[in-house]
């Protein structure tokens, strides 16, 4: 087994490359995951990027690091405009479902565990919520504003854009320049309370209205939604922590803004490495609930929904969000789901055959540097699709070993068994999908197969065929072979 991490390079977004990574000495790793704002059933986008930073987390795990995977509820603060205005997105769905806001978050935030639950992804270490750390905000903002960064003005508290790009460059994560963001910043409602259009909320006022707000040296009010990750990022990795990940969607405003308050808190940037993850399109295009074009995980389960032939099992769709690099964008097609599907089924049907394959004085492949390019694989930004890839070259091998085509050394069988459960449950996250139903139909399997032998012995093929081909129609495949008959 290959641990040399020192040869991990991952994709830094803040250099536009990769970069090595370099862990803290003690062998701990910081990975930051920004995560849901809780007002509405997760949705497939979403879900892509959890699903690989859950693969991050769980290829570091494997490599031997201690990790501490913090990935947040954003539960107040995410207003409707993004842009410091505007009603706060829980508040506005408990308003129009005349519920309290709270019940909002715990409503969907059981929907978002449970989705991922589905997806099989392995929950945080810690997963804070942002109401439960206002204390934490208030002194971050206090801090900021010790240290020149901040004003208040009408009981809200602005960052000040333009103080801080004199000392720090405000923009580099996106690719910014500050000219061109003044430039093209719009009059909004509520300016005349900043000193600059660029400004953003590290706390605002709340009117009478407001349902969720909280008592602060600077009057009643509530967070802003950037501040948050900032103080809960600081609070459960430090000051400086090695890898934050979010949605491409993210890049800009929120995480150029987080950088900027870590900054100005600490004096130091708070992030080693930046990782986003690309969106996903549907049909060929941006998925969008104003346009219809969208599709939630539980639609996707169950076949309810108007865009695919067939409902697709949650393991399927995993495996389907592998075959693309988490930087790449991901188009979700019916046709591309079915053959998803199959390469899924093929290899989950090899990492069985595994366990009954006869062994060999010798190997007709070598590999150990089949196991090699699994880690080369991973080692290079995480590269999921060519990890599956590699998969399939020792699926083709299993099938050639079963058939009496190739051979493998007991050694060597025991290395691929354990390296192959490695990556495709423990990395890619895989499992079988139909988890003990194979118990119930071993005794109805093994009739039908009996059926099917007495036909061939009868010379019947007309009767064999047929039972093979009804049972290739339900999704079993009968194999013959000199050892006998299979089915999968």
């Amino acid at each position: 087994m290959i641990t040399a991490a020192k040869d991990l390079k991952i994709y830094n977004s803040l250099k536009g490359d990769k970069v090595l990574f370099t862990p803290l000495k003690d062998g701990f790793v910081g990975l930051y995951v920004c995560g849901p704002t809780v007002y509405s059933n997760v949705h497939l986008g979403n879900c892509r990027s959890f699903i690989s930073f859950d693969m991050v987390y769980r290829y570091l795990t494997l490599l031997g690091y201690k990790v501490r995977y913090v990935r947040n509820i954003t539960d107040v603060g995410h207003l409707v405009d993004d842009a410091d205005e505007g009603e706060d997105k829980i508040a506005k769905k408990a308003r129009l479902e005349q519920l309290e806001p709270m019940e909002i978050v715990q409503q969907y935030s059981l929907d978002f565990h449970n989705v991922m639950e589905q997806f099989n992804s392995i929950p945080p270490n810690i997963e804070p919520t942002a109401t439960g750390h206002i204390i934490e905000q208030i002194e971050m903002i206090k801090t900021i504003m010790e240290n020149g960064f901040a004003y208040e003005s009408n009981g809200s508290v602005y960052f000040d854009v333009e103080k801080y790009n004199e000392s720090h460059p405000y923009g580099e994560l996106s690719g910014r320049k500050i000219e061109d963001l003044i430039s093209n910043t719009r009059d909004l409602d509520g300016q005349n309370e900043k000193r600059a259009p660029l400004d953003f909320a590290l706390w605002k006022n709340a009117s009478n209205e407001h349902i969720m707000k909280w008592p602060s040296p600077w009057g009643i009010g509530f967070p802003g939604w950037h501040l948050e990750c900032s103080a809960m990022s600081a609070k459960y990795l430090g000051e400086q922590f090695d890898i934050h990940g979010g949605g491409m969607d993210l890049k800009f405003p929120h995480h150029e803004c987080e950088i900027a308050q870590g900054t100005a808190s600490t004096g130091k940037s708070p992030v080693r490495y930046w990782m986003h993850g690309n969106m996903l399109t549907l049909n060929g295009k941006k998925m969008s609930k104003s346009t219809g074009n969208s599709i939630l995980p539980e639609e996707l389960f169950s076949g309810n929904n108007d865009f695919m032939e067939k409902p697709f099992d949650a393991m399927v769709v995993r495996f389907f969000m592998m075959q693309a690099h988490y930087r790449s964008t991901l188009d979700f097609t019916s046709e591309a789901l079915l053959a998803a599907e199959k390469g899924y089924n093929k290899l989950m049907e090899a990492m069985k055959l595994m366990s009954s394959l006869k062994t060999g004085s010798a190997s007709s492949e070598d590999v150990s540097k089949m196991i090699e390019g699994f880690y080369n694989a991973m080692n290079d930004d995480f590269n999921a699709p060519i990890l599956v890839a590699n998969l399939f070259d020792a699926v083709r091998y299993i099938n050639s070993i079963n058939d009496g085509n190739a051979e493998i050394s007991a050694d060597d069988l025991t290395d691929l068994q354990r390296e192959m459960k490695a990556f495709t449950q423990d990395v890619l996250g895989l499992q079988s999908s139909n988890a003990g139903s194979d118990e119930k139909l071993n005794p109805v399997m093994d009739l039908v197969l009996d059926l099917r032998q007495e036909a061939r012995t009868n010379k019947d093929w007309g009767t064999s065929d047929k039972i093979r081909d009804g049972l290739a129609a339900a999704g079993i495949v009968v194999k013959d072979s000199k050892e006998g008959t299979s089915w999968s």
